[in-house]
């Protein structure tokens, strides 16, 4: 940097910082005076946020609403959609309630609005930040032309359990990359600006551990180490900090014994003392009340000890506003545990401007000009590309040609409103594709796709039913046996099998945990079936999870998990199989080969006995599976292959403030275009505690034209060597450590250097 540049970056920064002090003061003014003018019965309701409108993500409703914001009982509302039914409710607060306080909009907009991209576990298969953070920025432009100004996204629970079936609203199971997804989706809601018009207030969520949950149940257990949680589950919440985010949410599980909204250890000591977060948090849905179940005492104990632990605001429960006050006299919470309470929300509104324009997000004229547009979808439909994972490909069955006949079959072939995928609230599925429609476009008047949907998603209508809720219900009531010949009677008819089969959209999500993760019964004798026919088979695996396919694996010579691609899915799928782009995503989870190796994830302990090979006596191994996952982390073919050349470091030894350079180019061997995601991982041979056998520390999404080559360079610093040690001091050690580069965890090549 030169001395002009350093000299205009230092006066640029200096009034930065004068302006943001400014600000503060003038906030801190300005909620001085609004609060010194509150009844106690006002800053309570301040801490309380019901639910209304039409749409529902739990099991209340609240009831007379505007009667509560009338009385200055409400501080925000969420799930409500439209300017009108939403400006109706601000001007009650703002012009009928005694001080006016205008009302915080929050919704679930979670991997989009009605422009709705893949889903988020999906969208971290894509390791495209960039295109990540353009995802939130639609979003929250979206949203806030409806009114919205808050969204309870993202979610950053590393979640190495597949069962559970909130895995679909995460970014997998590795806490580096977990960390880059939550801070590009902040910094995409958020913007530059949180006053601005087109932004809104991010939520990170669930505070913590919640993709922790024992046996995989939902709202389960969570019970770990403190030092497994700085290291492994914590960075991507301290990320979300780190990034700005204006709010947090409680998690529903239990921390050390205690629930998430009632542990201080967590929510005050770690959240604001350690990290400096200075926002507010908000429990999860009716999570102050369910502490009840908890073991935790009644309504007004469990408000008391949320309230105290630093839960701000209180989603849905009503315990604050019906026993703070007494809780107050009878010595058990303080004024000022409510006073900091009420400043942190108030700061939220003064923050996001409301009191400068409380209709800022009201514009009837923007929903109109702003939503679901063209550009908006081009941009969903490119990143969905980004985001289907090539498992298989042997035989070179995809790319499809376009021509001759085409079967198309399966359960999700045919659906409109499974295409979006779960936390899909704002969607409106009428206008979106089936797989069907866009095929047919896809190849109009060169080949002829030809449909049968073959079977259900599972013999048991009780399952499919508890499988397809709001409004994804797609059960046919025909005999399975004659679905499946019709299936088999136009697949011999044809040149090749497009079977579009996996989960439903709701059978992944909250409270959507499964046992058993392998294909449903009905679509494996549907595949059967057609292997049968000897047409060459191009299964479509929709998922919003790691899945078990070691019988595909086995079978079938072509698979592309498509996971859940959201509004524009059906169309990118299309792009993807008819070569149109090259598949490039990269597995952000571990896909296991049964149940029974769950939890397997690739960053874990070494054992005392380690066996890499099945099977030996006495080594830490099963009888009857291998230790080695299906599909390891980071694991993704292309229509072009790829080379490495030997990876180089700058140097053997490094210091505390000096770097090594890891080296090495790559080069497209292929026919066609395509794009890698280069990936370093780094291991700490020696260290005063057990140390993970693989870190991801680094990667580079690079795209080659067929024959180009490119040098990647990874630059390695003392920080990215450290970690938490047993007395949760994070720094780093001297010794030896290994570094290894490849195309995914598995198929790396390996150097090491020693830091002095």
């Amino acid at each position: 940097m030169t001395l002009h540049r350093l000299y205009t970056w230092i006066a640029a920064a200096t009034v930065a910082l004068a302006a943001c002090a400014s600000t503060d003061t003038k906030m801190d003014q300005f909620i001085n005076d609004l609060m010194g003018r509150m009844t106690l019965q006002e800053k309570i309701g301040q801490l309380n946020l019901p639910v209304t409108g039409d749409i529902i993500t739990g099991s209340s409703v609240s009831g007379d609403v505007v009667g509560q914001i009338e009385r200055g009982q409400v501080g925000g509302l969420f799930n409500m959609k439209g300017t009108r039914q939403i400006r109706q409710l601000q001007e009650v607060a703002v012009e009928r309630s005694r001080l006016g306080i205008p009302l915080l909009f929050g919704m679930d907009v979670i991997h989009g609005y009605e422009t709705v991209f893949p889903i988020p576990l999906a969208m971290s298969m894509s390791w495209d930040m960039d295109a990540i953070a353009r995802s939130a920025r639609i979003a929250a432009t979206e949203a806030t032309a409806d009114g919205i100004c808050w969204t309870f996204s993202p979610m950053v629970d590393l979640c190495r359990e597949p069962r559970w079936g909130r895995m679909s609203e995460g970014a997998g199971e590795d806490p580096y990359l977990v960390s880059q997804v939550g801070r590009a989706m902040i910094e995409g809601y958020q913007g530059p600006d949180l006053a601005d018009r087109t932004t809104m207030m991010a939520c990170v969520k669930h505070f913590a551990l919640y993709g922790g949950a024992e046996a995989g149940r939902d709202y389960n257990t969570v019970d770990m180490s403190h030092v497994r949680m700085f290291n492994e589950y914590f960075p991507p919440y301290k990320a979300g900090v780190d990034a700005g985010a204006g709010s947090f949410m409680a998690a529903f599980n239990t921390v050390d014994y205690i629930p998430a909204t009632g542990n201080r250890w967590l929510l005050t000591d770690v959240l604001r003392q350690r990290w400096g977060f200075d926002g507010f948090v908000v429990s999860d849905y009716t999570g102050i009340s369910e502490m009840i179940n908890h073991g935790m005492g009644d309504l007004q104990a469990v408000s008391a000890l949320a309230l105290n632990a630093g839960t701000d605001m209180d989603m849905v429960a009503s315990g604050y506003v019906s026993t703070l006050e007494r809780s107050l006299a009878e010595g058990k919470v303080t004024v000022e545990a409510i006073d900091q309470a009420c400043r942190r929300v108030v700061e939220a509104k003064y923050k996001l401007g409301l009191f400068d324009d409380p209709y800022r997000y009201l514009d009837p004229k923007r929903a109109g000009k702003e939503i679901y547009t063209d550009a908006h979808r081009a941009e969903a439909r490119r990143l969905a590309t980004e985001t289907f994972v090539l498992l298989k490909n042997d035989d070179h069955v995809l790319p499809l040609k376009r021509q001759g006949r085409i079967a198309l079959v399966g359960p999700l072939a045919n659906t409109r409103a499974n295409m979006p995928g779960t936390w899909s609230v704002a969607a409106t599925s009428e206008r979106y594709s089936t797989l069907l429609e866009a095929m047919q476009r896809a190849t109009a008047g060169r080949a002829e796709v030809l449909y049968a949907k073959g079977c259900n998603v599972c013999y048991d209508a009780e399952l499919e039913k508890n499988a397809t809720m709001f409004g994804r219900e797609m059960r046919d009531e025909r005999d399975a046996e004659v679905m499946r010949t019709e299936a088999v009677r136009l697949a011999q008819q044809c040149d090749v099998v497009v079977a579009a089969m996996g989960e439903p959209s709701e059978m992944s999500g909250e409270a959507s945990s499964r046992s058993q993760l392998g294909i449903l019964d009905a679509q494996r004798d549907l595949l059967e079936a057609l292997l049968k026919t000897g047409k060459p088979i191009v299964l479509l695996n929709f998922a919003g999870r790691a899945t078990v396919m070691t019988w595909e694996a086995e079978h079938l010579s072509t698979i592309l998990n498509v996971w859940f691609g959201g509004s524009e899915a059906a169309d990118a799928i299309c792009d993807v199989i008819f070569g149109d782009v090259a598949p490039s995503g990269k597995l952000s989870v571990t896909m296991p080969r049964n149940e029974g190796q769950i939890p397997i994830y690739y960053n874990h302990l070494n054992t005392g006995r380690p066996n890499p090979k099945w099977f030996t006596k006495y080594t830490s191994n099963y009888l009857d599976v291998p230790n080695d996952p299906l599909f390891p982390f980071g694991y993704g073919l292309s229509y072009t292959t790829f080379s490495y050349s030997p990876l180089t470091l700058s140097s053997t030894t490094m210091g505390r403030d000096g770097s090594v350079e890891a080296t090495v180019t790559v080069t497209n061997t292929g026919s066609t275009a395509g794009t890698e995601v280069v990936q370093l991982y780094l291991r700490d041979l020696v260290g005063s505690i057990a140390r993970p056998v693989q870190e991801l520390k680094d990667f580079a999404r690079i795209t080659l034209q067929p024959g180009e080559s490119r040098v990647v360079t990874f630059t390695i610093t003392a920080d990215k060597l450290k970690f938490y040690n047993a007395d949760l001091v994070y720094d780093c050690e001297p010794g030896d450590f290994e570094v290894m580069v490849g195309p995914d965890s598995r198929n790396v090549q390996r150097l090491t250097f020693t830091l002095q």
